[in-house]
């Protein structure tokens, strides 16, 4: 008997919803899925905490290479540039690193297995680089900070602290550049969304979300927040919200989209990456 799709809304579009789109070999199984970016080509990289680290899969779902073994101990952010490059944050190794769409190393943030609290690293979470390639750091578990680096990796500014006022954290867990040039922050244990300006000036939050996991942005300027509930936030820049659904079991710990619109949820155990196709 053929399974029935199932159907979710988020504002004006409406989405089918696949978890079962990413296929392996006959024999592999997925270790914890931590998170998934869409590279310029298409391709959906998929962070995992196990071996291989990275999975890399065509727009039909196909595994087409691996990637990082041996040299990524503990994926939890993985993010993709325009430019072609792929941010892995190593959560317990204490690093950011970037590579190549392909896997070769470009750069390395953080000294490797040596963490420093209040500095860079200590357990971090989530990565992204801005327009003008300077990159966003959350650096969540041991530290409740945020930092920001030039291009080149060199530190520039760190903010936040331990707290549950403005511009404090408790488990900065997610980090997004939005359309209006501003730092969106999922922090998650004080259940709400805060938004710096580039310099780390806060400047609002948002709430009404619980234990906030992930933050993707769209082309059309769209927000996009999971969370452990588990559901689906869909918000304006306003923070105005727009849409909501459920698309996981179990929640999304990491979200991205592509190009045509469709959406790549990593989910928490059981683990799959579900894709939910944009219906025209």
């Amino acid at each position: 008997m053929a399974k029935e799709r199932l159907i979710v809304v988020l504002g004006d579009r409406r989405y089918a919803v696949d978890r079962d789109w990413a296929k392996l070999p006959a024999g592999q199984s997925f270790g914890f899925l931590s998170d998934v970016a869409v590279d310029s080509d298409g391709h959906v990289h998929v962070g995992q905490r196990s071996d291989p680290p990275m999975l890399v899969f065509d727009a039909r779902g196909q595994l087409v290479r691996t990637w990082g073994e041996g040299e990524i101990a503990d994926v939890h952010g993985v993010s993709a540039t325009p430019d072609g490059r792929v941010l892995v944050v190593d959560r317990d190794a204490h690093q950011v690193l970037i590579h190549t769409t392909q896997g070769t190393r470009q750069l390395m943030l953080g000294r490797r297995h040596e963490p420093s609290f209040q500095a860079p690293f200590n357990h971090p979470t989530s990565a992204v680089v801005a327009s003008d390639g300077d990159i966003y750091v959350a650096d969540g578990y041991g530290n409740s900070v945020v930092h920001r680096f030039g291009a080149d990796g060199r530190l520039k500014h760190t903010w936040g602290g331990r707290g549950t006022g403005p511009g404090e954290f408790t488990t900065p867990h997610a980090v997004w550049i939005d359309k209006r040039n501003r730092v969106l922050v999922g922090d998650r244990e004080n259940n709400r969304v805060q938004i710096f300006d580039r310099d780390g000036n806060y400047l609002t939050e948002w709430h009404d979300f619980y234990h906030p996991m992930a933050i993707y942005g769209d082309d059309r300027g769209m927000i996009y927040v999971t969370d452990q509930i588990p559901r689906i936030s869909m918000l304006n820049l306003d923070g105005e919200l727009i849409g909501r659904a459920r698309g996981t079991l179990n929640g999304a710990h990491g979200m991205s989209g592509d190009a045509a619109g469709n959406f790549y949820l990593s989910e928490l155990p059981p683990e799959k990456i579900t894709k939910l196709t944009l219906l025209r």
